[in-house]
C-alpha cells in the first residue's frame, strides 16, 4: 500500500444502544468515547441503533425501531402535518 493516502485502520468497539451487546472490530471510524475492552486495553466506541443482536431478521423478533424520530422531524421541518389536512374546496381555490 502506498503511505499516506489511505485512511486509518484500526480496532474500534461498536455497541447496540438498544440491546448494550458489544462487538470489536477494525474499523476507520473515530469517535471521541473509548470504552475499556476485555483484554484491558482501551478502544474507540462507536454507538450503533442496530445490529446483529437487535435486528428483526437475525432474532426472529419484529419490532420498530425509530430513535429519532426521523419521520416526524421531516414532516415539522417541511409543514407536511399541515398539507394533508386542506379539504378539497381549499386545495381548488388554491390552484385557480
Amino acid at each position: 500500500m502506498r503511505e499516506g493516502i489511505h485512511p486509518d485502520y484500526h480496532p474500534v468497539v461498536f455497541q447496540d444502544t438498544s440491546s448494550g451487546f458489544k462487538f470489536m472490530t477494525r474499523s476507520t471510524m473515530r469517535s471521541k468515547e473509548t470504552v475499556e475492552w476485555e483484554d484491558g486495553n482501551t478502544y474507540p466506541l462507536v454507538k450503533v441503533d442496530i445490529s446483529s443482536a437487535s435486528h428483526p431478521y437475525f432474532t426472529g423478533k419484529m419490532k420498530f425501531v425509530d430513535a429519532a424520530g426521523r419521520v416526524e422531524k421531516f414532516q415539522k421541518k417541511y409543514n407536511w402535518s399541515k398539507r394533508g389536512k386542506k379539504g378539497k374546496a381549499e386545495a381548488e381555490a388554491e390552484s385557480e
